[in-house]
């Protein structure tokens, strides 16, 4: 991520709620503390840095997951980096079960060039963005198509982890009607029409009669149950 944010790294800063104690370690872990004198008082890991979210070219936050085990899932939190006068945990809510959000209050990111995420890329990686860029621009990649450069690119940075999901789908990939670049598209069809004619070619010479539409589909009308030549 953006160099002069760590700084804050190796640094802790606390917020305290009724009766519980946040404290948040940049690139490290988000903990909570019940300070109570239960017997069963909660303290635990809410969330251990992870990755970036990252939206518009903009580092708009911190994931922090895999924390304690809540119910089916992981305890999970995001921090949202806002400009203050001074460092500090500012809010903290749970907005749904199990999943947190943080304010940290920092001077680093009051300049407005602060988070852009371009500059904290490689000459190599940049040129990539650059040329996304470009394809997308003479329209010889989809907006999809774009978004998954960018992906590979910040997975490649360090900037995004990929998933295990994503990762276990590779081997198995499913066939989809979308494609990435017009010319992925016309290769595709052109290779499904010489295929189709084969099909015709071979149903002919077996006795099956068909008809085809303007894009070179098939379909049959009846099999002959005379047998086929070996």
């Amino acid at each position: 991520g953006p160099a002069h944010l760590f700084r804050l790294a190796g640094k802790c800063f606390s917020f305290v709620e009724s009766t519980y104690k946040y404290e948040f370690c940049p690139f490290h872990n988000v903990t909570q503390h019940e300070q109570t004198f239960r017997w069963n008082a909660y303290s635990g890991i809410l969330g251990i840095w992870h990755e970036w979210e990252i939206d518009n070219n903009t580092f708009v936050g911190m994931w922090m997951r895999e924390g304690d085990s809540c119910e089916t899932k992981s305890r999970q939190t995001k921090v949202h980096l806002v400009c203050g006068k001074s460092n500090k945990l500012a809010y903290v809510s749970e907005p749904s079960t199990c999943v947190y959000s943080l304010t940290f209050e920092t001077p680093l990111v009051c300049h407005p060039h602060s988070l852009l995420v371009y500059p904290t890329l490689t000459e190599a990686l940049q040129r990539k963005w650059d040329e996304a860029e470009q394809l997308l621009y003479d329209e010889l990649i989809t907006d999809q198509g774009y978004k998954k450069i960018l992906k590979e690119i910040f997975e490649e940075a360090g900037l995004l982890k990929a998933t295990e999901e994503n990762e276990v789908e590779k081997p198995s990939k499913k066939i989809t009607l979308e494609f990435e670049t017009v010319e992925k598209c016309s290769k595709e069809y052109k290779q499904l029409s010489e295929e189709i004619k084969k099909l015709g070619v071979l149903l002919s010479q077996h006795g099956i009669a068909y008809k085809g539409n303007s894009a070179g589909n098939l379909s049959v009308e009846y099999v002959s149950h005379q047998p086929a030549a070996a």
